[in-house]
């Protein structure tokens, strides 16, 4: 078989210029390879048939947090599996929300040309450097609007605390004409009048989920009590119950608990509210459509 190769070898570059160091090159790949060429296997074009295994890129999800009324409201994106995913959430929050996401009512302050030019983590504190589009125009509800957005969509993030901000490289203290400041670093408690008085933070709206659903977030109501109603398709309410945050009436706590969902499949929708103290009637309502799968 290697001799065969050999005088196939041998062959080819005979009709090859002769340049020595280019002839050891290619004897060596040739003889490496074989020499299919003319072998009775081969198609009319003289290529030996493959097959084609197409891949996928692999794909993961991040929350970015874009406004509903003026106050932050998480949306789910796929994305594809990166290790920077701190970096990919900022990309998608600033490419603004889809058609879907406008007709639900959804919006954002971040103006739709600014352009991410850097972001880096130390101490748990994320820099994020934007170019000078993200503080033209606009005035002081637009620019807490822009902070928030950033601030909610990278503290998300178990290692990101606070948020610095960079205009075209340079460290700024505050942003827009408005003045808003941004030094110190900005953390949750800095976007408070921008988060909403219930924020559903997992699942987000259309999520896959099984019974028990679980559910996460933050709240600052009246005596920190959280009311919750499971609705199907056509408003039926199927389910009332309750959770407590860590604290509330005045101080943003947080909560976690588990909602039994009925024996069903199909779309169903969380209602989270806070019951008036006055009549009972539902406050700060947040409404979380779900897909109920087996």
């Amino acid at each position: 078989m290697i001799s065969e190769h050999l005088a196939c070898t041998m062959r080819a570059m005979s009709r090859l210029p002769i340049r020595p160091a280019a002839t050891v090159a290619m004897l060596c790949a040739l003889l490496a390879a074989g020499c299919d060429s003319g072998s009775s296997g081969d198609t009319a074009t003289g290529a030996t048939p493959t097959t084609a295994t197409e891949t996928r890129p692999v794909t993961s999800s991040v929350a970015v947090y874009l406004l509903r009324d003026g106050k932050v409201s998480p949306v789910r994106r796929t994305i594809e599996s990166t290790p920077a995913v701190a970096r990919a959430a900022l990309t998608e929050l600033l490419k603004g929300p889809t058609a879907d996401e406008r007709a639900d009512g959804l919006s954002s302050a971040i103006p739709s040309e600014t352009a991410l030019r850097d972001i880096s983590l130390s101490g748990g504190v994320a820099t994020v450097d934007l170019d000078g589009t993200f503080d033209d125009g606009g005035g002081s509800a637009s620019m807490l609007g822009r902070v928030a957005q950033i601030v909610a969509t990278l503290t998300r993030f178990p290692t990101i605390e606070r948020v610095a901000f960079r205009i075209d490289g340079a460290p700024v203290e505050a942003v827009g004409g408005e003045g808003v400041v941004v030094d110190p670093p900005v953390g949750r408690r800095a976007i408070e009048e921008q988060t909403p008085q219930i924020l559903v933070e997992s699942p987000l709206p259309g999520d896959p989920v099984r019974s028990p659903v679980r559910l996460r977030g933050t709240a600052n109501v009246f005596e920190a009590t959280v009311s919750i109603d499971v609705r199907g398709a056509n408003g039926k309410l199927l389910k009332r119950t309750f959770t407590t945050a860590t604290s509330g009436t005045g101080t943003r706590g947080t909560f976690d608990t588990e909602v039994a969902l009925p024996d069903r499949t199909g779309p169903v929708t969380v209602v989270a509210y806070e019951s008036s103290a006055e009549d009972g009637r539902p406050l700060h309502v947040v409404e979380l459509p779900l897909q109920l799968v087996p």
